[in-house]
């Protein structure tokens, strides 16, 4: 239908992606973007470490892997027709232990089935040909693994909306989805105040909900299920020292535990010449909580509520305490990571920043791994977009936009 108005509810990467999707693929159409704060990708774009993943660790079939894979292409294109940073720097996914070999050898059947360009094992001798100061027995290098700036590409993505003739509306916290006779009222505000004339309420055609950590709260604006929840979990950097970053060569990582959708400590050099070690993941305690102490009573009172924070916390106490252990002591923090480039210590870091994931979580405890949308007649809702969705944003856009339209091109029926 031409001249429709279509609402996008979030500015992150994958929100703004999909509003650039809708205004290119469906000439005359309206695209509004509603954005709570006053810049784009604020929360988690803002603060992603910018590794463009290759499809490594993703199960094959899953919408991770295929839009992980189609997403880089994409994304490659995109940066360099845009003159944006793109630097295939490379990655080794490194064994230390022998136990490890098994896990890696079922990550390169898996990256494998994934398409994953390049990819091959190689020996204790071929990880110090490419990186002189790493450890580990046995490798997977992936040659064609990137590092990007994100935040960068969030704007371009905005601007091209824009350009496009839609709206990127900042400043617009979405307090209000409401059903309407031929679509669906977005409205802002709080009760009792009058919003801004013309900022308060706009009636949209379609509505597709991108709203990273706060998916959960306004997909239950507009009568999603209730599950699954946001947790968020706040991953902390230390950063290299200047005069330590020639110590990494590209990205070094280890082979990631099966039971968490964490890919544990590791190295990751920046666009800007910085090199990251890290993350951990604590449990913060609040949505938006990148410090140890921003603490929402509101977010914690949610989490106590809800039984599946509950079965999780039972089930995965033990990692818990060992990763706070490493929030509060950089000797803890950096014992893992010598692991990977022996004699890297305390004293060859400082603090970084921190990010905080979006993890959903099911009523069992669960943490779900893949992407999840849910569909409700005019309103689509991306529940859970954890890593890759950066990599991946313009392949989920493209997913969404097909599926919204029934045009048969999503990749699966949502």
């Amino acid at each position: 239908m031409a001249d429709e108005t279509i609402g996008v509810v979030g500015a992150g990467i994958v929100g703004l992606a999909t509003a650039r999707e809708l205004a290119l693929r469906r000439p005359g159409t309206r695209v509004v973007v509603f954005e709570k704060e006053r810049e784009v990708s604020l929360h988690q774009t803002g603060h992603n470490s910018g590794v463009v993943h290759a499809g490594i660790y993703y199960t094959p079939g899953s919408l991770k892997a295929d839009l992980c894979v189609r997403g880089v292409s994409l994304l490659r294109e995109y940066c360099q027709d845009r003159a944006l940073p793109y630097r295939e720097i490379g990655k080794l996914v490194v064994a230390v232990r022998e136990d490890e070999l098994g896990r890696m050898d079922g990550l390169y059947e898996r990256a494998r089935n994934n398409h994953v360009p390049d990819l091959r094992r190689i020996s204790r001798e071929e990880i110090r040909e490419l990186e002189p100061h790493a450890g580990g027995i046995a490798a997977l290098h992936s040659p064609r693994t990137a590092i990007t700036d994100y935040p960068a590409i969030a704007r371009s993505f905005a601007q091209d909306v824009v350009d496009s003739g839609g709206e990127v509306r900042l400043g617009f916290p979405v307090t209000g989805v409401t059903e309407v006779p031929g679509g669906i009222e977005v409205t802002s505000g709080q009760a009792g105040i009058p919003p801004a004339e013309g900022w308060g309420r706009v009636r949209v055609d379609r509505l597709i909900l991108c709203a990273g950590l706060q998916s959960d709260a306004v997909a239950r604006l507009a009568r999603d299920e209730r599950e699954p929840r946001i947790i968020p979990f706040r991953g902390e950097y230390m950063l290299l020292k200047p005069e330590r970053t020639d110590l990494v060569r590209g990205l070094i990582y280890p082979v990631p535990d099966p039971r968490y959708p964490f890919l544990g400590v590791h190295f990751t050099p920046r666009v800007d010449g910085s090199v990251e070690v890290g993350p951990n993941a604590v449990l913060a305690l609040a949505r938006e909580g990148y410090t140890r102490t921003r603490i929402s009573p509101r977010d914690l009172l949610g989490l106590a509520a809800y039984p599946g924070a509950w079965r999780m916390a039972a089930q995965h106490w033990r990692t818990g305490i060992k990763e706070y252990r490493g929030s509060f002591s950089t000797a803890a923090f950096m014992k893992d990571a010598g692991l990977y480039v022996p004699g890297v210590g305390v004293r060859d870091v400082v603090r970084g920043g921190a990010g905080v994931r979006a993890q959903a979580l099911d009523r069992d405890g669960t943490l779900v791994d893949d992407f999840r949308i849910h569909r409700m007649g005019r309103v689509t809702a991306v529940r859970n977009a954890p890593s890759p969705a950066a990599t991946a944003s313009m392949a989920i856009a493209e997913h969404i936009v097909a599926a919204v339209f029934e045009d048969g091109r999503a990749s699966r029926p949502l």
